[in-house]
């Protein structure tokens, strides 16, 4: 996935921001982003926010108290059977074909699903992210998850961006960012940089970021 020098090749960047039907697609946020949780105890939800927290602070990017257009625009849900969420007040008009898609993702065994909503010039503007947490997520700690669905909602990544490798790993441990996505998250939210893209060529400009030597003084 990366080269010798650990970081991340642009054909391998391309690959994460390839979608199902092969097209490129790359967004990242346009607004703050305002979280809240639900399905879970105070100790969790100070975790999960954490976690978010944490991730938006390395992406260079912002979060608010409130979004202007629909007050929370990071919903996170946390339950135990999909047929939960139709039970949800309002969600069916927030997620279309809720039933349908609670259907698929029941019939699949499915344990977390994401929808992203974007705004005119196509940047994420909403997400949405549902967590079941079926034996095997009962595993894995609270830490961890909220670290994954942090990073997996800052960016609009391919449905296969880490089917072969995770996004996270343990170092001493603890469970952390790898590096090589850390810096390629920095580089998606690099200002000069467009906010969405649609090129594959995208690619080569994330993994020039990538190769460019730090200003001294920098971590």
């Amino acid at each position: 996935m990366s080269d010798e020098t650990g970081m991340l090749k642009a054909d391998d960047i391309a690959a994460m921001f390839t979608r199902a039907g092969g097209g490129y697609l790359f967004a990242r946020w346009g607004r703050p982003v305002v979280p809240v949780v639900f399905g879970v105890d105070a100790s969790t939800l100070a975790t999960v926010k954490g976690a978010v927290e944490a991730v938006v602070t390395l992406a260079g990017h912002q979060m608010a108290e409130t979004d202007p257009e629909l007050g929370a625009n990071l919903m996170i849900f946390f339950f135990r059977d999909w047929q939960e969420l139709l039970e949800v007040p309002n969600l069916d008009r927030m997620i279309e074909g809720l039933g349908d898609l609670v259907a698929r993702l029941e019939g699949a065994g499915a344990n977390q699903y994401r929808v992203f909503r974007f705004d005119a010039a196509g940047a994420i503007r909403a997400c949405f992210a549902f967590v079941r947490m079926d034996a095997a997520l009962d595993e894995v700690p609270a830490e961890t998850i909220a670290l994954s669905q942090a990073v997996q909602m800052i960016l609009l990544w391919g449905e296969t961006a880490f089917a072969a490798h995770p996004p996270l790993a343990t170092a001493r441990g603890v469970t952390v960012l790898r590096p090589e996505v850390a810096a390629l998250i920095r580089a998606a939210y690099d200002p000069v940089l467009p906010a969405v893209a649609q090129d594959a060529s995208h690619a080569l400009r994330l993994a020039a970021r990538l190769a460019a030597p730090r200003p001294e003084g920098t971590a």
